[in-house]
């Protein structure tokens, strides 16, 4: 290998470690985002609601210039194999992040939408539980992606079930609490669309674990993971 070859190899390894650490830093950032969220909703905290609204933004940011970066190494490099699918990944998980964002936003959201109501402690319970597990599966995710291990990437897709069966009994304990006192209708309603936004976290966060895979083996994971939300089925009506 010439001495012109090895520079344009190491260029290339350099620009490709450059987009994988943006990834990385998107990934912290959608991590804060999601507890600052979480806080915030627990102590009603509305300055640190305000400052996850305003951080959403530096993550769609920080997607445009992934994309950017991704794009320019493909129009230049035109790589091949493994590169071609690492930087076509990059594009593909920056979205799930800028997602998990946005998720993040829409409870910060809701946090300014109920400040000054009555929050019963026992309504958040259930949302807490549900929210450490579905950052637990961020957190794992992502930590699988900057070691490009995919040992535990079947578990951690599979785990997204219990997200899903958490999500479908708080839906059933906040229906309950409507039930029981309408004057828990207006605070229910929101934090079902804060639990909602919590079960789709774990869902962008399993997607990024079937890109990985597909990163490291070529391969896609087998066996077609469920996604259907199942609470439809809570009042025992089936929707059409």
């Amino acid at each position: 290998m010439n001495s012109l070859t090895q520079h344009t190899v190491k260029s290339f390894d350099d620009e490709l470690h450059a987009l994988t650490a943006k990834l990385a830093a998107m990934g912290g950032q959608a991590e804060q985002i999601i507890d600052q969220a979480v806080t915030a909703l627990a102590n009603d905290d509305l300055a640190l609601a305000s400052q996850v609204i305003a951080d959403d933004a530096l993550l769609d940011q920080a997607q445009r210039e992934v994309d950017d970066m991704a794009i320019s190494l493909l129009a230049r490099r035109q790589p091949m194999a493994q590169d071609l699918r690492e930087i076509l990944s990059a594009i593909r998980i920056s979205a799930e992040l800028e997602r998990v964002g946005d998720m993040g936003k829409n409870i910060a959201k809701r946090v300014v939408a109920m400040s000054g109501t009555n929050h019963p402690s026992k309504l958040y319970r259930g949302l807490q539980a549900l929210s450490e597990l579905a950052r637990t599966q961020l957190k794992d995710v992502l930590d699988a992606y900057a070691s490009r291990s995919v040992d535990r990437l079947a578990y951690l897709r599979d785990r997204d079930n219990q997200i899903d069966a958490m999500y479908t009994s708080l839906f059933r304990e906040l229906l309950t609490y409507m039930m029981e006192d309408p004057r828990n209708i207006s605070t229910c309603t929101h934090l079902l669309f804060c639990a909602k936004n919590i079960e789709r976290i774990g869902d962008h966060a399993t997607n990024v674990a079937e890109i990985l895979y597909y990163i490291v083996t070529g391969q896609q994971l087998d066996h077609h993971r469920a996604k259907d939300d199942e609470t439809h089925r809570v009042t025992g009506m089936p929707i059409a």
